[in-house]
């Protein structure tokens, strides 16, 4: 027999790991902890983890930000890992690029959306999962109520901006999130977990900031031809990191001591050289997005059906008739060229504008933009409703009279966003 050991003492034989006096009867038949039954069942190799729960993990909530390299083997392990109930959000359709590093997609698929062929390949993994596919920006589409419904964020995004938006929301919501980055063969996992400790802005530095400001012009309009191109990733890393990420969530779920995180930390790993190592960030204290939401209500609130009107009413009636409806994205109300004289009432949000919609339409430069978050009742568009102001379903808002402030959750939406995963 040929001694195949490993650094362990651990003797391999086939798929099984044994240690080298487990062949002896007696014990062997000491150490048959594992029913008949048990063996059979899917999940009976994660139960002889002393620790393991694996109705925790059925019932656990998971957003997964980006259905690309790595948000396919993020899905694919949170599939065999048995994680219950998973939102899924991509914009992308699938390219033949895709196909080289991307495991649940086929040729087939070709133009189909990322999120629903990913769910559906998830689901055909282990169909005791649900997976609810969403097409849309997770900067724009997606309400905070979303957010507030996880157990864990797992992005796989190539964007700053997208980061820092999901790191802002997570804060607002107290929701832990892990981050994950690849590039040839070089990757990073980075856990934040609110609200006290380092986020995601904490370790921006100028470079990042510079990023981000590419992206929009001067009047802070999505530059679409500087949108970042796209990065060389191989299968392989994507691997790697989306395994590092998912084993972070699981110990995040289970919520045990002795499961270190990798809290306020980033595992970097080298593919060129197996080097790895891990770095602890410092929380700054003048970071922007450190803001927690507390006192938030669950109101039975749809956007497509209430105006903002009717939020802000009932705000006042809550706080006092001096209070405003606060809104966590800017909107714009008016958009003025004073070459042209030319004045252009509107009802947009901000981070939806190109400056192709912000062009003069007599001159067809950009014009200057007049906008506001915050809602008072004299404002031309406060009897539109939230979905006609282009405000996501499910998100929450604020009433602020004074320094007092209270959030209001449009939970009204709920089912609509989450669907099968919602009870």
């Amino acid at each position: 027999m040929i001694d195949d050991t490993d650094d362990l003492g651990i003797e391999l034989i086939g798929d099984d790991a044994v240690a080298p006096d487990a062949q002896q009867p007696k014990q062997a038949d000491e150490q048959k902890l594992v029913s008949t039954e048990e063996e059979e069942d899917r999940y009976s190799r994660f139960r002889l983890i002393p620790w393991w729960d694996q109705e925790l993990l059925k019932r656990t909530r998971v957003l997964v930000v980006g259905a690309g390299a790595l948000g396919n083997e993020i899905l694919k392990n949170l599939a065999l890992l048995g994680v219950g109930k998973i939102f899924l959000i991509d914009l992308d359709r699938i390219e033949n690029s895709n196909l080289s590093r991307s495991v649940l997609y086929r040729l087939s698929d070709e133009g189909s959306g990322k999120a629903e062929v990913a769910a559906r390949s998830a689901m055909e993994i282990n169909p005791d999962i649900t997976v609810h596919p969403f097409m849309g920006n997770i900067v724009h589409d997606v309400g905070l109520g979303v957010f507030r419904s996880m157990d864990v964020v797992i992005c796989g995004l190539d964007n700053r901006e997208a980061r820092l938006w999901v790191n802002q929301c997570c804060w607002r919501v107290n929701r832990p999130w892990i981050d994950g980055a690849i590039e040839v063969l070089h990757g990073i996992v980075r856990v934040f977990v609110p609200p006290d400790g380092a986020c995601y802005e904490c370790t921006m530095n100028d470079t990042d900031y510079e990023m981000l400001r590419r992206r929009k012009s001067c009047a802070l309009l999505t530059r679409e031809q500087m949108l970042e191109g796209k990065v060389p990733t191989t299968p392989t890393i994507s691997s790697v990191i989306a395994g590092i990420q998912c084993q972070e969530a699981v110990k995040l779920v289970h919520d045990r001591p002795e499961l270190p995180v990798l809290e306020g930390k980033g595992y970097f790993f080298n593919g060129l050289t197996h080097d790895s190592f891990v770095v602890n960030y410092t929380r700054k204290q003048d970071c922007l997005s450190h803001e927690t939401f507390e006192n938030i209500k669950e109101m039975d609130w749809r956007a497509q059906d209430l105006t903002l009107r009717q939020a802000l009413e009932h705000i006042r009636a809550d706080l006092g008739d001096e209070a405003a409806l606060e809104l966590n994205r800017e909107i714009v109300y008016e958009m003025t060229c004073e070459q042209c004289d030319v004045s252009v009432p509107t009802s947009m949000l901000l981070g939806k504008m190109t400056e192709a919609d912000a062009a003069c339409p007599k001159c067809r430069e950009v014009m200057a933009l007049e906008m506001c978050h915050s809602v008072s009742g004299d404002e031309a568009f406060v009897d539109k409703t939230f979905a006609e102001i282009g405000l996501p379903a499910f998100d929450i808002v604020a009433g602020r009279c004074g320094m007092e402030e209270r959030y209001y959750e449009l939970s009204g939406d709920r089912a609509k966003m989450l669907g099968d995963i919602a009870d």
